[in-house]
């Protein structure tokens, strides 16, 4: 299994804003972001500043994947 980011991005698109607003909003570096956009994982720490900055919950910007459709993903060109 792993972690898809694939709702983070569409949500900071639903709430017009870009990685460069995220990076600013939860004080979380270009590096972790880039890590999420590379489908790596993050601390818990740093979920948590994204769901408290963008009022939501995990399950607002994280899934689980089964290994199978680990794929090149929209994730990567948002």
């Amino acid at each position: 299994m792993f972690v898809s980011y694939r709702k983070l991005w569409h949500l900071l698109l639903d709430k017009d804003m870009n990685k460069a607003d995220l990076i600013r909003a939860t004080g979380i570096s270009s590096s972790t972001v880039w890590s999420m956009v590379s489908g790596k994982n993050v601390s818990l720490e740093v979920l948590l500043k994204i769901c408290e900055v963008l009022d939501c919950d995990f399950a607002d910007i994280i899934e689980a994947k089964k290994d199978t459709e680990k794929k090149i993903s929209p994730e990567h060109t948002i």
